[in-house]
């Protein structure tokens, strides 16, 4: 027999014009068909949420954020018949994007263009029918972020779920579903890394350091980690970059340039004009800049015209990968030892210490990517 759920559960929720998260006991929320209640092992503490948080994304108030998680299904929504082979007690990873599969651009297989997701969700804080899942103890409405997965259990639509494969520690593989996601889309289908390729990369802090494992994955030989702490560098080291440059120390343009002659593939994981331009004067006739940090605000970087024309520069963004089909291809590589969630997951954090765990996100202190553990309550 099934276990009764709790009626309550702790989630960690931004409330007022504060960065601030408070542990609240708010209801236990209920799937509706098509979805899975996960209780949720592991949450991944993602700079996304930090925009959120200071108000740099507007989203509505109050909320819970949390977009990376892992957990093991409770339950299935009423009248639910496609369960894509998952059952309740399977073990899985959500992804951060959430496939509505009716609109336009899920129906063509662009599950990251999604118009339901960015036009319900990211702006509204709802499901696809225009409501929340989770209320606060008033029952007034509370936004979800993606699936809200700060708490201890997660409503998330089954369009968004992928199985753990076997062996992998279910608490570092909720990273798969954002920064392996991301990695993925940005690596395998933005950049179009192929074997041989150069790439650099600029800033490698929670999603910039998954790129390193996931470019070696594509066959990449020369990769160089720019950023300007010296731990973080350290780390790419030991995840496979090939060179470092601290751009607090030298020009980070002239570095690369002397080192390796330019890269076919930068990548971006800042989201800042600087370090936009710094990406694009990287590259080597003909490459690729792919854009995957988010900016604050309406933040914006100016392109040299000439040299993107003479040079036929390619600047492309890219917001993750597509979810249905990506995220089983994140875990398969996970599972082989391609894409190590146990070496990218650099802090562990309990569910009471989650606005903890997001200032020192903010003040820099996290090396590669932390994550928050449901963890015993207080």
């Amino acid at each position: 027999m099934p276990t009764a759920l709790p009626a309550t559960m702790r989630a960690a929720i931004l409330v007022g014009d504060q960065p601030h998260l408070e542990i609240t006991e708010i209801a236990t929320p209920t799937p509706r068909a098509g979805e899975a209640l996960l209780e949720v092992i592991a949450c991944g503490v993602c700079h996304t949420d930090l925009h959120v948080l200071k108000g740099e994304v507007a989203f509505p108030r109050p909320a819970v954020l949390g977009h990376e998680i892992s957990g093991r299904i409770v339950a299935l929504g009423a009248e639910t018949t496609d369960t894509r082979g998952l059952a309740v007690g399977d073990l899985v990873a959500a992804g951060f994007i959430m496939p509505c599969e009716n609109c336009d651009q899920c129906r063509r297989g662009r599950d990251d263009l999604c118009l339901e997701f960015f036009a319900q969700n990211r702006l509204r804080g709802t499901l696809y029918d225009g409501e929340s899942r989770l209320a606060m103890p008033d029952g007034s409405f509370l936004a979800m972020y993606s699936m809200g997965g700060l708490a201890e259990y997660a409503v998330v639509p089954l369009s968004a779920l992928t199985a753990i494969p076997d062996g992998l520690d279910p608490e570092s593989a909720c990273i798969l579903g954002c920064s392996g996601l991301t990695s993925y889309g940005a690596v395998f289908r933005a950049g179009e890394v192929s074997p041989g390729d150069s790439v650099a990369i600029v800033g490698v802090g929670g999603i910039g350091s998954s790129l390193i494992p996931m470019a070696l994955s594509a066959g990449a030989t020369t990769i160089v980690a720019i950023d300007v702490a010296d731990a973080k560098l350290a780390r790419a080291r030991e995840l496979g970059a090939t060179h470092v440059v601290n751009a607090a120390e030298v020009d980070p343009v002239a570095a690369v340039r002397e080192m390796v002659g330019g890269v076919r593939v930068a990548f971006e994981a800042l989201g800042h004009p600087a370090t936009f331009r710094q990406a694009v004067g990287m590259l080597d006739d003909g490459g690729r800049m792919v854009a995957i940090g988010i900016g604050a605000g309406t933040a914006a970087a100016e392109v040299e015209i000439t040299p993107l024309v003479r040079r036929g520069y390619h600047i492309v963004g890219s917001f993750g990968g597509r979810t249905r089909t990506d995220l089983p291809e994140v875990a398969a590589l996970a599972a082989s030892g391609g894409f190590d969630v146990g070496a990218l997951v650099t802090r562990r954090y309990d569910l009471a210490e989650a606005d903890a765990a997001y200032q020192a996100l903010s003040r820099g202190e996290i090396t590669g990517r932390a994550i928050i553990t449901m963890g015993a309550r207080n």
